[in-house]
């Protein structure tokens, strides 16, 4: 199966000049979404890593991220929203293509021993990726990799990750 036929393009959202990618027809799809989440476990297995945790970005992230979780036999690190953590928090803003924002994480969600993969839905100018790392590592924790579903690459996030160990499932030009 082709999983990018299941990805739908909406012009000009959430603004003006801006191709989102929504997931929601391939997460609806239960063939889509098992074989999404089958090849990045292959992918990750086949390489032989091993992931203490996982790390997500809200909302889209937690998705994909808390089901590695379950397949890794991981623990799950949700990265929230200012505010929405209700202990001691380590914080980390970042620009996305469209916004400027900041992200949360517990201060004791990871220990300096583990080893984490990153997880989001996508990689567009690589804000959120980028941010998520520096959370780990503020931590003392170890980025073993980095994945995502969608990448744009025509937006240049991967550079902004480039140090790490780096996984799409597929990718978008520019204008599809």
């Amino acid at each position: 199966m082709e999983l990018r036929e299941h990805i739908r393009t909406i012009s000009d959202f959430p603004k003006q000049g801006v191709l989102f990618k929504d997931i929601t027809p391939l997460l609806a799809n239960k063939k889509a979404f098992r074989q999404c989440v089958d090849e990045i476990v292959e992918h990750y297995l086949t390489k032989g890593i091993h992931f203490d945790k996982v790390v997500s970005a809200e909302s889209r992230g937690f998705i994909f991220g808390s089901v590695l979780a379950y397949e890794f036999h991981a623990g799950f690190v949700p990265l929230r929203k200012p505010g929405k953590l209700p202990c001691s928090c380590i914080r980390e803003e970042f620009k996305t293509e469209y916004s400027t924002d900041a992200f949360e994480m517990h201060a004791d969600a990871l220990r300096p021993e583990e080893s984490v993969l990153v997880v989001d839905d996508i990689i567009a100018s690589g804000g959120t990726l980028e941010a998520a790392a520096r959370l780990v590592e503020r931590s003392g924790a170890k980025v073993e990799g980095i994945c995502c579903v969608i990448e744009l690459p025509f937006l240049g996030g991967k550079e902004k990750i480039k140090k790490y160990d780096f996984f799409s499932l597929f990718s978008f030009e520019k204008g599809e």
